[in-house]
Formats: C-alpha cells, sequence, structure tokens
C-alpha cells in the first residue's frame, strides 16, 4: 500500500467522567474523615492527576483525551483542572448507568474506533493499565474492563455501544462487574479483563491511596504496570487537618 493509500489511523477517545468539584457535591462519602470543603479540593487533586497520567498516552496520536463532565456551565471551573488538549463532553441526565452508556456512545460518534469510560476517583490509575486497554480494543470487538477491588470496575471500554451492559445493574455495589461479565455473556461479546485497580470513595480506600502515596504498594497491584504519581493529591493530603489524615492511616 503506497503512502497516499494508507487506511486512516484508528484511535481511541479516553474520557474520564466527572463531575466539577464543589463543596457539598463532591466526594462525599469521603466525609468523615473530611470536610465537605476538603472533599471537593480532593476531587479537583484526582481529576487533576489523573488527566495528567492519560495525556501522556495521547502524545502518540492514537489515544485522545475527554472529559465527561457535569454540571453544564461549569468548564470555566473544570477547564484549569484539565490538560489543554483534553475536550469536554457534556454528562448525559439520567442515573448512573445511562449516563455511563450515553458517555461510550457520545465518545464513539466523535470518530474514534473504540471507547474507553474512567471514573475520577482512581487518581494514580497506571497509565500502562489504560494503554493495555486501548490495544485490546484496537485488537478485538470486545468488552474491556479494569475490575475494582470492591466489585465494580474502574474503567470500561468498548468498539460499539451495547445497550445491554448497562441495563439491570445494581450500581455502587460488589457486584456491578461480575453482573456486567453476565451481561456480556447474554449477548456473546467477549470479556477482556486488564489489570485491577481501586476507586477512593471512602475513608478504607482513603487509607489504601495514603499508603501508596507514601511508597506502599498496594498487594493488588501487578509488578508490569509501574505506580502513576499524583503529585496534587499527594501535596494536599499533606496539608490535611492531621486527625484527618492520622484517621486515614490508622490500621
Amino acid at each position: 500500500m503506497s503512502a497516499t493509500h494508507r487506511a486512516p489511523m484508528k484511535t481511541i477517545g479516553i474520557a474520564v467522567l466527572c463531575k466539577t468539584p464543589e463543596a457539598g457535591q463532591s466526594k462525599t462519602r469521603l466525609s468523615p474523615p473530611l470536610r465537605p470543603d476538603q472533599c471537593a479540593e480532593i476531587s479537583a487533586c484526582f481529576i487533576r492527576d489523573l488527566t495528567a497520567n492519560l495525556q501522556t498516552l495521547c502524545e502518540g496520536g492514537d489515544v485522545a483525551g475527554y472529559a465527561v463532565y457535569t454540571p453544564a456551565g461549569s468548564e470555566a471551573r473544570l477547564r484549569p483542572l484539565l490538560p489543554q488538549q483534553f475536550g469536554l463532553v457534556i454528562q448525559s441526565e439520567g442515573d448512573f448507568g445511562r449516563r455511563l452508556r450515553t458517555s461510550v456512545e457520545d465518545i464513539l460518534a466523535l470518530g474514534h474506533h473504540g471507547a474507553i469510560i474512567i471514573n475520577s476517583d482512581s487518581p494514580t490509575l497506571p497509565p500502562s493499565i489504560v494503554a493495555e486497554a486501548a490495544a485490546r480494543l484496537l485488537e478485538d470487538d470486545c468488552v474491556v474492563l479494569s475490575p475494582a477491588i470492591d466489585g465494580g470496575y474502574t474503567l470500561i471500554g468498548l468498539t460499539h455501544l451495547h445497550r445491554r451492559l448497562f441495563e439491570d445493574i445494581p450500581w455502587s455495589t460488589e457486584a456491578v462487574h461480575r453482573l456486567t461479565e453476565a451481561r456480556a455473556a447474554e449477548i456473546g461479546l467477549k470479556v477482556c479483563n486488564v489489570a485491577p485497580w481501586y476507586d477512593v470513595d471512602d475513608a478504607q480506600s482513603l487509607n489504601i491511596l495514603a499508603r501508596e502515596l507514601a511508597g506502599e504498594r498496594p498487594p493488588f497491584a501487578l509488578p508490569q504496570h509501574p505506580l502513576a504519581p499524583a503529585p496534587a493529591t499527594k501535596a494536599y493530603l499533606a496539608t490535611v487537618l492531621p486527625e484527618a489524615l492520622a484517621l486515614a492511616l490508622a490500621d
């Protein structure tokens, strides 16, 4: 094939599903140990660190980054937290399943071969896990999942929209990953699980994060995936009230 007749490059759109941080509306399950204003601040740090790490994947040209955000009208507050190259896509209305499903649909509608949706609660998610997910989508029509240690999933990737994957799922429970695999089996869709990670959404998972940022490798972290930095989150946690940090680090 001549250089003038190359097939178009397949691209993967990677989108962080997020809510623009606001006290009383963000990361509420982290209060306690954090105050509502601190929950909003740490949410901003999570978004900043996660998207900065994901931006490293976008430099080759076959991956594009987005924030699928809510609420409308908060763009001026969200934009400074994101890499300049990240696009903004407004979230749909509805329950979590509908918002997740339409996020996949919206990213695919932008012309990408595949879409990967990542929650904003994993500031240290290794980019190598996301890169593996993207590679799987370029190779196969499947659903790619990174199982979360709480029974959910940290990311989902698809090359086609399969609505059944988002139906009859009890979101925010330990059954999410298992039932998503079951939905895929119902429709004959191959499941490709990549390495697991974790979401920071309560005091217990904040404990894991604090220990990781202090240099303790999580026991579930596979050796082939280097740990990712989270400098904004680490710096902010160092300023949190001593009693709150002590609680997060408690055995």
